[in-house]
């Protein structure tokens, strides 16, 4: 197979061996392996008699290999979504760092994973995206996997946001700003302001408010077949726009609307993994604290 990995750093040892293990079990199995130049550095400095490939990023024009190793935590896999873009081409997650929702398994499972994978004893879950539309380019790559955010940036003063659905006005939001969130989203941002817990095959968006003024003010969930628009309004001469982990500053002035894209992100999963093991053992459910003592 052609494999592709990417981490988001290897200054951290952790994700620095994890590389180095990955790439040796790689190599032993006969794989061919791609990866980016920083880490293709790496892997030289300590390895010599590695075939490797380099790739800077993908697109659906553009898809040499099968698979992509994503080496970190959730945050990894965001970045490598800004690699693979929409070439469809299917992420398997190592989790080397710490909560984390989507990342796959653990690095003492790897050659378990890889065994799997050559086998075909995965499955692919397609992960919804959220497209972001605008009068001024803000972001080179304008998708994102977890939410779109409007937040307020130079001020203490709440802002407030217009939010309106294929064009009709949903409500007036005063407060310090707004998430658009999909449902990987649903357990990120949105989650931490009181948004609710989303099936990842739901098809929908969940609207959420950040520290609303009003308090009767509650997160929305709507289909994702719908655009969302925005006006802002507020004391400050620019506002805070996000997709993902990657912000900018804009103004008033920049017309803004979200809808899902017209690609998936795909995830694999291997099948002793699933998301309802994965929600009650990151949110501790079912766990008593006291039958510890």
């Amino acid at each position: 197979m052609k494999i592709g990995v990417y981490a988001k750093s290897v200054k951290d040892k952790k994700h620095g061996d994890a590389v180095l293990q990955l790439v040796d079990l790689l190599s032993n199995r006969g794989h061919r392996i791609w990866t980016t130049p920083p880490i293709e550095d790496f892997i030289r400095m300590h390895t010599v008699d590695v075939d490797l490939m380099v790739f800077d990023s993908f697109d659906i024009n553009y898809a040499p290999i099968d698979v992509i190793f994503s080496i970190g935590g959730d945050g990894t896999i965001l970045e490598t979504l800004q690699i693979i873009k929409n070439s469809g081409i299917p992420v398997l997650s190592i989790n080397t760092g710490r909560l984390g929702f989507l990342a796959g398994f653990t690095e003492e499972k790897m050659e378990k994973a890889i065994t799997e994978l050559e086998k075909g004893n995965y499955s692919i879950e397609k992960r919804s995206l959220l497209h972001l539309d605008s009068s001024n380019e803000i972001f080179e790559f304008n998708y994102a996997l977890n939410d779109f955010v409007i937040h307020k940036k130079e001020t203490s003063s709440m802002i407030i946001v217009h939010a309106y659905i294929n064009g009709e006005f949903l409500n007036s939001y005063w407060s310090d700003g707004l998430i658009i969130a999909t449902p990987t989203g649903s357990t990120g941002y949105s989650l931490s302001c009181g948004g609710p817990i989303i099936f990842p095959k739901s098809d929908s968006f969940v609207i959420t408010p950040i520290a609303p003024h009003n308090l009767n003010v509650r997160p929305v969930i709507i289909p994702d077949n719908s655009v969302i628009s925005f006006e802002i309004e507020g004391r400050a001469s620019s506002y805070l726009a996000s997709l993902d982990s990657r912000s900018e500053s804009i103004t008033d002035e920049v017309s803004m609307a979200v809808k899902r894209a017209d690609f998936d992100l795909n995830l694999i999963r291997l099948n002793e993994i699933n998301f309802l093991d994965t929600l009650r053992g990151k949110l501790n459910w079912g766990f008593d604290k006291r039958s510890t003592n």
